[in-house]
């Protein structure tokens, strides 16, 4: 068995998975691999997917797979699969480290130091007591509430797909959860039904002028309409890790010429901690379907 390790994972992923065959990182070797493993660099398109002609499966390390023609993998009988588990708490910790940075102003403290102000007259705000609304409840969002939980915050959280909430209110209508937040989470994937989902209209639903933060896919925002938000007033403020295109252009994106924005380069589920775990989790997937029979 080859394993073609196209992107960056953990350096000790190699060495791990060597006990199932060959690893390699030359990807001018994809046409040879029976394994592909990648993050979110390598897009599997049916062009690539083509050129994987010994390929029986491609596994993500993280959550989201729109980088991944996953109709056509089932088409090829190619195996698609994430690691759903792994990078929660990383991406968890780094919405909540938006949120609180925002909420004490550290960004704005930080830059007026170094400019040699001391702007102690501007206050902070707390998060204790205020409402946030996590729109989507997988293995993110969830840990996100726990730590919400822990700072007093009124947690309420919209998924179609999710029953039963721990640490959340479950709310049944996305406008029902935004209308009276404070804060905004977002934590989902980017398909037809989220396209977009964040818009003029939902924002006009909003009445406190929020605090919204997205560390899940930046094509789930109309950024434009968001910028004459945050240019108006209407959403005090924009926390992002992700972005419609990646790396996103000055010039091209509007979000990019906004003053009340705290930006980060989709670095969400890069933690030393989450890379090991992602390794872990690609290597029981592979173990468990050659014991399954399904990969030889």
């Amino acid at each position: 068995m080859l394993i073609l390790i196209s992107d960056a994972f953990d350096k000790s992923l190699p060495e791990k998975l060597s006990v199932f065959g060959t690893v390699t990182e030359d990807t001018s070797r994809l046409a040879e691999a029976d394994v592909i493993l990648v993050r979110s660099k390598t897009k599997c398109t049916k062009e690539y997917i083509d050129q994987a002609v010994n390929c029986k499966l491609i596994i993500r390390g993280g959550v989201g797979m729109d980088n991944i023609d996953r109709e056509y993998c089932k088409e090829k009988g190619i195996i698609a699969v994430n690691t759903p588990r792994s990078s929660a708490i990383a991406v968890a910790e780094m919405a909540f480290a938006m949120m609180l940075s925002t909420a004490s102003k550290i960004c704005f403290y930080d830059s007026t130091m170094k400019k040699g102000e001391w702007a102690k007259k501007t206050k902070r705000s707390e998060l204790c007591g205020k409402t946030l609304a996590l729109l989507g409840y997988g293995n993110i969002p969830r840990q996100v509430a726990v730590r919400a939980k822990a700072f007093g915050m009124n947690v309420l959280a919209y998924d179609p797909y999710v029953k039963e909430a721990e640490n959340a209110t479950l709310v049944k209508a996305l406008e029902d959860a935004v209308k009276d937040a404070d804060y905004i989470s977002m934590h989902l994937p980017y398909t037809s039904e989220t396209d977009k989902i964040l818009n003029a209209d939902l924002i006009a639903c909003m009445t406190k002028a929020p605090v919204i933060i997205n560390t899940g896919r930046g094509k789930t925002v109309d950024e434009a309409a968001l910028a004459q938000a945050l240019k108006e007033g209407k959403v005090s403020w924009f926390c992002t890790d992700v972005y419609s295109t990646e790396p996103p252009v000055k010039g091209e994106n509007p979000i990019l010429d906004c003053e009340n924005v705290t930006l980060s380069p989709h670095v969400g589920a890069n933690s030393n901690e989450n890379l090991l775990r992602i390794g872990q989790e690609v290597f029981d997937t592979i173990d468990s379907l050659i014991k399954e029979g399904k990969l030889k």
